[in-house]
């Protein structure tokens, strides 16, 4: 059998396999005497040195500095050329002098090292690492490519230098191509040797780079000088950058467009975690968000960030800390850093504790949350729904969310979110500009029922002038005015389409009016006369209804209709019944340019011509100085007068009166309340004095200011502040003997406000429901329950405040509660708490005020409770029903809002619609706005009832009732509250009750997760634990309502600045803006509550009833 043949490789001998050594070629070279004479110089210099550094650098181990491997190869270089002095054959001696390329490497480290000591660049470690392990992967390749190419002499054939290159990266690339290769065994050792030392030097050097990385990654990186003075940044401070805080900080800023090239800085002391790590990675936002790990009370992170020439500069608290006063002193610190650094940037700060507010009082916006908290409640308290009113108005949003709903109301809402608020000078605005020389009420509400706009708010140019809201019809718009106003966009972004174009064809008709009465046929071929009837508000209709034109009494009653839209009385028409000239015919009765007059006494038919006297007419045969269609006595509906354009400056003059109040007005005739004594104080000398007549209710500022930098404001106070030992409101003292707050016996219905303790801003929750302008008969009493008893100075506070008290206790105690008389409250207010902070998992936070306030609901289903949260998105567990079906509905939205980009994604949760909860959170975007709008400041806390400006009117409440129903419409309730009170509607508080919305709620709401037996159980069970603690606590038990609410199964929320066209509906609640003076006329005030039907005063009860008790004042 033949033998298999071997590989070619394997059948060469083995001298041809084993190639023969050059030794000669490796050892020695060809040295030229002048290259060695250069080569010996720099060798005994480099020596030198080396042992001189050795002398300098001894420090009492000798051994340690020589048996390094840089000193070593300091000797291998320069010994042998020493030596060759000595010795003349050795001069051709090959020393690999290649190898200084480490020292040489060595020496480039230590050189950076203090290049970066001088510029003092501490954070140039990166760049450090990165360089030398550069230099680390050259000097590997340079010693490989030399040793290959000097190794190869010893083959006969040797290797170009070129090819030593390419075989070394072909070699450490692992590519290994074998088309050149070594032919010797000392080079192949060599190559051996060199692949150890780089598998051994590179991880390190690739370690320590990958750990500075990382490092950096978590410090952030720097913002650069040169993109700092191209672009512009504002810098964000904070403690914890937390998800929600940061996205709702990049929503809301980058919402304005002219924001979009501006990029942000988040300065914090603490590490990133995985959730915004990954927000921050996102395309979005990726380009536009810096994060640095530092803090700003360090030099070197506050250049980092550049903080000298961002733009502003934000500085936010952490809001879940348990010490809230430890919070505000790392803002103060925070602050003044920023000040003493760049004094010239724009200070943005949130501070959580009014008493600490002075210490910053020099930033440029500082936004105090529990001032704001407090107001905005004690708001909610009165006026349903101003939680909510305020947060949509100061957050962003084009008013597109449930705009693909099928629900009306969840469209309407959506629609009238999108409201803010807006400024522009009325000399550059187009809205506004035909209103100069008007006063502010007629320009107000024709600019509504133009455009569609709510003028608000003006600020005169004259210096120091404060933001007045709603300045009253005395103020004359002027050029220089800036105005504030509410609409979906600015004026600067609005398509101008009018909401009654025929206004605007009336416009632009020539003027003929100075020399003829006749008017073009585009106005139906009506005389002036005609035209003037029909720019008189709804008397027009009436007019029309009457008979065709008045200069022709047969003409017949057939003529065009005045639409309803357009019975409003409109600048141009307003101008021709301006009274100019005497236009005179026949008539009954005349009217003036400020009243319209009723007919004297005639009754039903309307036989001849209607005649009118514009101009210099008086008023004749009629005592109440109106004039009515006649036929409307007999049904039709009740004109409103016209919007005056200017009203006269003495305050004296007589005023145009209403025939047709509305409802609140009626009930706010019944009682004067400049004459209402102080009724239901405790004190028996009080009590007495109070029957003999006795002023013991004044007005005026508190006498004991809560913390410095607070503003004082007016409202009722005590003439004799009361006893300290009289505020608790369940013990006996010598001045009070009650126990619990039903033997109070109060006309109103009470307050109930529960915290952990007694903070020096809750004077802000006090101060609006005292204020002076609310009647004294609608004051309700406020129940502080407190679970730590108060210190004398938040006690010396409310000294001064009539029906004030407060009580240790909580709300999960059943005992506290009844005696703190929540059975004889409408409202239950609940602040967060700051010991829940201390909760393991952060959104578990609300846990105990959700269990509190949901055992409250089941207890005591009438009650409103308004519940103040860490986390907004907890919300949703308020009032929680397993089996609520269109709440699972709301949750859906919410979910389809997020994913659509909405800012108030949460809006239709059915308790922030209803304005049952709030979160302090919400604020936030109030700080944020502030850049692009620096009055939202000034602004809210006017809205609010924190500060007073002269001249400026605040919030308050109308509830529309079935006798107001006449008026039918949003615009001509405009025009009702603006021609009589001066009033400036500004949003409707609306509620759905089942029944009025089937189509939407009949299959969607549950009462309660059991069946209608099961619950009927429980409500018994509920009834009679609380019966009998009633009893234990001798409250009269027949005072516990055991049915079941019927508001669990209403739905409420908030229209901002609805259209001119909105139909109201019986128990809208209107948010008004009252003038800080007015006419005579009493404005349209809630009217008294009776006494509930759980509350029967005992007639044993030695106490005067008040005057106007049995007026119905429920809100």
């Amino acid at each position: 059998m033949p033998s298999t043949p071997y590989p070619s490789m394997c059948c060469k001998p083995e001298d041809d396999y084993m190639k023969e050594v050059n030794w000669a070629a490796i050892l020695y070279v060809n040295r030229n005497p002048v290259l060695w004479a250069i080569q010996l110089t720099i060798a005994i210099i480099s020596l030198v040195q080396a042992l001189l550094l050795l002398f300098l650098q001894y420090k009492g181990n000798l051994l340690q500095q020589i048996c390094t491997i840089y000193f070593f190869l300091e000797l291998l270089n320069t010994v042998p050329f020493v030596l060759t002095i000595f010795w003349e054959p050795l001069r051709n001696l090959f020393i690999p002098v290649f190898l200084n390329c480490w020292l040489a490497k060595n020496l480039l480290q230590n050189l950076f090292n203090d290049l970066h000591r001088v510029m003092q660049k501490p954070h140039s470690a990166l760049s450090q690492q990165l360089m030398i392990l550069l230099c680390t992967v050259l000097c590997l390749i340079f010693t490989s490519w030399m040793g290959i190419h000097h190794l190869e002499r010893g083959d006969n054939h040797g290797m170009p230098l070129f090819h030593a290159l390419y075989f070394t990266i072909v070699t450490f690339s692992t590519v290994g191509y074998g088309d050149i290769h070594v032919d010797i065994w000392p080079s192949q050792l060599f190559i051996l040797f060199m692949i150890a030392a780089a598998l051994v030097v590179l991880p390190i050097q690739l370690e320590r780079l990958a750990y500075l990385l990382i490092e950096r990654q978590k410090q952030g990186g720097t913002y650069s000088q040169h993109r700092a003075e191209s672009g512009k940044h504002v810098v964000v401070c904070a403690t914890v950058l937390q998800y929600d805080l940061i996205t709702d900080f990049l929503n809301e800023f980058y919402a304005h467009n002219l924001l979009h090239g501006h990029f942000v800085v988040l300065v914090s002391p603490c590490e990133l975690d995985n959730a915004l790590r990954a927000l921050l990675q996102v395309p979005l936002w990726a380009n536009r968000v810096i994060y640095i790990q530092g803090s700003v009370l360090k030099d070197q992170d506050l250049i980092r960030c550049r903080i000298n020439i961002a733009q502003a500069c934000f500085i936010l608290s952490p809001r879940n800390v348990m010490d809230r006063s430890e919070a505000d002193q790392q803002t103060i610190l925070r602050t003044w850093s920023v000040k003493d650094f760049a004094p010239n940037v724009a200070l943005y700060v949130q501070i959580l504790k009014p008493e600490n507010k002075f210490h910053v009082q020099f930033a440029d916006h500082v936004v105090c949350e529990d001032e704001f908290k407090y107001a905005l409640l004690a708001n909610n308290c009165l006026c349903p729904g101003t939680s909510t009113f305020v947060t949509l108005l100061i957050h962003t949003s084009r008013g597109q969310e449930g705009s693909d709903s099928h629900s009306q109301w969840q469209r309407t809402y959506g629609r009238c979110s999108g409201n803010e608020v807006y400024h522009i000078k009325l000399g550059d605005s187009r809205f506004f500009v035909e209103y100069e020389g008007k006063s502010f009420t007629y320009a107000s509400f024709h600019a509504h029922k133009k455009y569609g706009v709510s003028l608000i708010g003006i600020q005169k140019l004259d210096e120091n002038a404060n933001i007045q809201l709603n300045p009253g019809p005395r103020h004359i718009m002027r050029a220089t005015d800036t105005c504030f106003y509410l609409n979906i966009t600015k004026e600067e972004n609005s398509a101008f389409i009018l909401r009654h174009p025929r206004e605007e064809r009336e416009k632009e008709k020539p003027d003929t009016s100075k020399s003829s009465n006749y008017v073009p046929p585009d106005n139906g071929g009506l005389t002036r006369v005609e035209s003037a009837i029909a720019s008189v508000g709804t008397l027009a209709l009436e007019l029309h209804h009457m008979g065709g034109k008045v200069s022709s009494p047969t003409h017949s009653a057939a003529a065009s209709p005045v639409d309803s839209r357009d019975s409003y009385m409109t600048p141009e028409g307003r101008e021709s019944a301006g009274g100019r000239g005497s236009l005179e015919m026949a008539t009954t009765s005349g009217m003036d340019r400020n009243h319209l007059m009723p007919p004297a006494g005639e009754e039903g038919g309307g036989g001849g011509g209607i005649s009118i006297t514009i101009g210099g007419g008086s008023s004749t045969d009629d005592t109440n100085g109106f004039l009515v269609p006649t036929g409307a006595q007999r049904g039709r509906r009740p004109s409103i007068m016209p919007v005056l354009e200017t009203m006269s400056s003495d305050p004296e003059d007589e005023q145009p009166r209403d025939m047709k109040p509305l409802h609140a007005q009626k009930q706010v005739d019944v009682v004067d309340t400049e004459d209402v004594q102080l009724w239901d104080e405790e004190d028996p000398d009080q009590l007495l004095a109070s029957m003999s007549g006795v002023r013991m209710w004044t007005k005026g500022e508190p006498p004991s200011l809560p913390y410095i930098g607070y503003t004082p404001a007016l409202c009722h106070l005590l003439a004799k502040p009361k006893k300290i030992c009289c505020l608790e409101l369940d013990k006996p003292c010598e001045h009070c003997s009650y126990r619990h707050a039903a033997e109070y016996n109060w006309p109103n219905n009470n307050i109930i406000i529960a915290a952990e303790y007694a903070a020096l801003a809750m004077i802000n929750f006090v101060v609006p429901l005292r204020a002076h302008w609310r009647p004294k008969h609608t004051l309700k009493p406020i129940v502080i329950l407190l679970e730590k008893r108060p210190d004398t100075t938040f006690l010396d506070c409310i000294l001064s405040f009539p029906m004030v008290y407060y009580m240790i206790g909580t709300i999960e105690n059943y005992d506290d509660v009844l005696r703190a008389g929540i059975l004889q409250a409408d409202t239950v207010v609940v602040v967060d708490k700051e010991s829940s902070k201390l909760a393991d998992e952060d959104y578990m936070a609300d846990a105990n005020q959700i269990v509190a306030v949901q055992t409250l609901f089941k207890l005591f289903p009438h009650v409103s409770i308004i519940t103040e949260l860490t986390h907004p998105s907890n919300m949703r567990f308020m009032q929680f029903r397993a089996k609520d079906v269109y709440a699972l509905k709301m949750a859906d939205k919410q979910k389809k809002e997020r994913q659509k980009g909405s800012n108030i994604a949460y809006m239709f949760r059915l308790p922030f619609s209803a304005g049952n909860v709030f979160s302090a959170s919400m604020l936030d975007t109030l700080l944020y706005q502030s850049y692009v709008k620096n009055y939202m400041i000034s602004f809210t806390r006017l809205l609010l009832g924190i500060d007073q400006a002269p001249g400026s009117g605040y919030l308050c409440e109308l509830r529309i009732t079935a006798e107001d129903m006449w008026i039918r419409t949003f615009g001509r309730l405009y025009q009702k509250l603006c021609s009589t009170t001066h009033e400036i509607p500004i949003g409707v508080y609306r509620t759905h009750s089942q029944s009025d919305n089937k189509s939407e709620l009949s299959v969607t709401i549950e009462d309660d997760d059991n069946s209608s037996l099961g619950q009927s159980e429980e409500r018994k069970e509920i009834a009679s634990i609380i019966r009998m603690k009633m009893k234990k606590l001798d409250l009269p038990a027949e005072e516990y309502d055991s049915e079941v609410s019927d508001k669990r199964n209403k739905l409420s929320y908030v229209l901002i600045n609805p259209s001119f066209e909105l139909k109201l509906e019986m128990d809208d609640i209107i948010f008004i803006i009252k003038p800080a003076g007015g006419p005579k006329t009493p404005s349209p005030m809630p009217p008294r509550r009776k006494f509930s039907s759980r509350r029967k005063p005992k007639k044993s009860e030695p106490r005067a009833e008040p005057q106007g008790s049995n007026v119905d004042t429920k809100l």
